[in-house]
């Protein structure tokens, strides 16, 4: 039964209260903001929301997310309304080592997904809708407010796209369409029919209210909750600073905490709220989440030793392995998934499958929403296109997901196509990801044995395919695990150790056999774990080789193999000698054998640098 719109106002008022009395106490955040969307929010929470706030993580709860994070101390405030936390926890806002911090992070149990880079909300709502229908088959609701600002993010516009092509309706768009935004009037302003158009135009239901009148707030989630094949996007007209005369509206005040002097006149505008409501929220949707059913032990595929295939195709053939033994792997593809193989899966499990077409942010946010319903992604793409949602996977370690990324095609060595297709910086990009795992296999056994370890791996974990067929260099026996590496040749008088991985490894091995040839001995490391890194073989073999390391990859001089193993000298007193054979101009197109000779990376020029190395 619906509540009274004299409860309804009564709780935005503490909102709003709320909103100022911790930003104040910090002396610094959003309230203005927060205060525009308050009486959304408010009867949002009395009728609508289905959560138990004792069981955050429960696949039968509603999402709300915050896609505009800056107004955290109203989501705060939120969890305060719902005795979640307490009021001395809400005057934490911002302080060091508090759990309410300047934008969401799930360090509460209550954040999915960490906000505040504008545009990311909408996008990792798609995830868990994908998930919530198509696997879990409950009828929980995503619920997401936007800020009119993050409108202009291209990334919302792949949201929109992608939700009305697949018809998603548990997902409730808000757009808190306050008019201002950090430096003044936003693009449209209150133009909340050209939202809404483009939203129409996307294929979802779309309606323009006031979002200071409650009945007709109530009435939009009323017709929201109901609809049938449409997502539904609410264009609510606010004033920022809502409720408060010289706040109201008002420019310049984003950003900007009050004085308690005027926090104190706002209070009597307010009418000087107790602020003590504490409100009873439902709990979550009476449909269970689906069994998915059990797991079971992976059996790896086999690989003749010799035979050719490429890592991008072991990446297909691991994940229908592990998705025959893990019925809570799901796997994403951009539109290219018979390049990179993922199509594999798609034939084997087309239910745990999700196209998510030429949309690389979008990618990588329902990637991120998936694992929030305990779901274990893997989404890929060319390895180059990755670059394009660095912002997403940067915040998806914010948020503390759990998600595998697979990039194939990378380097010169994958030819004709031309620097536009060659990833030569995605080593770098994805070291720098905090507490990222990054590996590069150069063989179909070592393949698919890290993509069922990269299952288990909690944090960002990415792998970099290879487009040629290579020959297999490891048998069935043979066991690889995140942090290792292959000694692959060795003897007691190699004067020079090869680091390498992917094509360059197999370049490698071709200069050992000329090497050999000439009698130069020489040892071979498949540095296949590229972070973690196994420190201890680069030291034994460093020890062990009279200090001298030529480190060869297809990837440009900056960030790559030479930059992890340089860094496990750091801070010794004493340094190897360390060769670097890289990519140092940008390629053209050509066959792969003439890019690896152009480039200086086959084995002709690797047999030069160890010559050079031991004269």
């Amino acid at each position: 039964m619906a509540h009274t719109p004299q409860e309804w106002q009564a709780l935005a008022t503490q909102l709003r209260a709320d909103s100022i009395r911790c930003t104040t106490a910090a002396g610094s955040g959003h309230p203005t903001s927060s205060m525009s969307a308050a009486d959304l929010m408010s009867v949002l929470m009395y009728d609508y929301l289905h959560y138990d706030w004792n069981d955050p993580h429960n696949l039968s709860n509603d999402r709300l997310i915050f896609s505009k994070g800056h107004a955290a101390p109203l989501l705060y405030a939120m969890y305060k309304a719902a005795g979640a936390i307490s009021d001395a926890e809400l005057l934490t806002l911002r302080q060091i080592g508090s759990r309410i911090e300047g934008h969401p992070v799930p360090i509460l149990p209550y954040v999915d997904v960490a906000t505040g880079s504008l545009g990311q909300g909408l996008p990792t709502a798609i995830g868990m809708a994908f998930s919530a229908k198509q696997l879990d088959r409950t009828d929980i609701k995503m619920w997401v407010l936007l800020g009119d600002s993050e409108m202009a993010e291209g990334s919302v516009y792949e949201a929109l796209d992608l939700a009305g092509f697949y018809g998603l309706d548990n997902i409730v768009a808000i757009i808190d369409m306050n008019r201002l935004g950090q430096r003044g009037p936003t693009k449209l302003e209150w133009d909340g029919e050209t939202y809404a158009q483009r939203a129409r135009a996307f294929g979802w239901h779309a309606t323009v209210i006031d979002g200071h009148d409650v009945d007709e707030i109530n009435s939009a989630y009323s017709s929201a909750v109901h609809r049938r094949g449409q997502p539904t996007l609410i264009v609510a007209k606010t004033k920022k600073g809502a409720g408060v005369s010289f706040l109201a509206d008002k420019d310049n005040w984003h950003g900007k905490a009050l004085s308690p002097a005027d926090a104190e006149k706002a209070f009597v505008e307010l009418g000087n709220p107790a602020c003590d409501i504490i409100i009873n929220v439902q709990g979550r949707r009476a449909t269970p989440a689906a069994d998915l059913g059990a797991t079971s032990e992976i059996v790896y595929p086999q690989y003749e030793v010799g035979k050719k295939v490429a890592t991008r195709e072991a990446y297909g053939d691991g994940l229908v392995a592990l998705g025959a033994a893990r019925p809570d792997v799901v796997v994403l593809d951009g539109e290219v998934s018979n390049s990179t193989f993922a199509d594999k899966f798609k034939k084997a499990y087309p239910e745990r499958f999700f196209e998510v077409y030429i949309a690389e942010q979008q990618l990588v946010s329902a990637a991120i929403g998936m694992q929030v319903l305990k779901k274990v992604p893997f989404a890929s793409t060319f390895a180059a296109f990755f670059s394009r949602a660095y912002d997403q996977i940067r915040m998806g370690a914010i948020s503390r997901a759990n998600i595998r990324l697979v990039g194939s095609h990378a380097g010169v060595s994958i030819g004709e196509d031309g620097a536009s297709q060659m990833a030569l910086e995605d080593l770098a990009m994805m070291r720098s990801v905090h507490g990222s795992v990054v590996l590069y296999p150069s063989c179909a056994t070592t393949t698919v044995q890290l993509i069922a370890q990269m299952a288990d791996k909690e944090g960002i974990s990415y792998m970099r395919t290879t487009r040629e067929k290579t020959p297999t260099l490891y048998g069935a026996d043979e066991v690889f695990h995140i942090g290792g590496s292959k000694v692959v040749k060795e003897s007691a008088n190699d004067s020079v150790a090869i680091i390498a991985a992917g094509i360059t490894l197999h370049e490698s091995l071709k200069a050992y056999e000329a090497l050999l040839a000439a009698g130069i001995s020489v040892r071979v490391i498949d540095l296949y774990s590229v972070k973690p890194i196994d420190a201890e073989t680069v030291r034994k073999a460093s020890a062990e080789c009279g200090g001298n390391l030529l480190v060869v990859e297809d990837h440009w001089e900056e960030g790559g193999l030479a930059e992890a193993v340089l860094q496990v000298f750091a801070g010794d007193r004493e340094h190897p000698s360390v060769k670097h054979l890289c990519v140092r101009a940008i390629p053209g197109s050509g066959k792969p054998e003439e890019l690896l000779e152009a480039a200086g990376i086959n084995a002709k020029h690797i047999v030069e640098a160890v010559k050079a190395i031991i004269a």
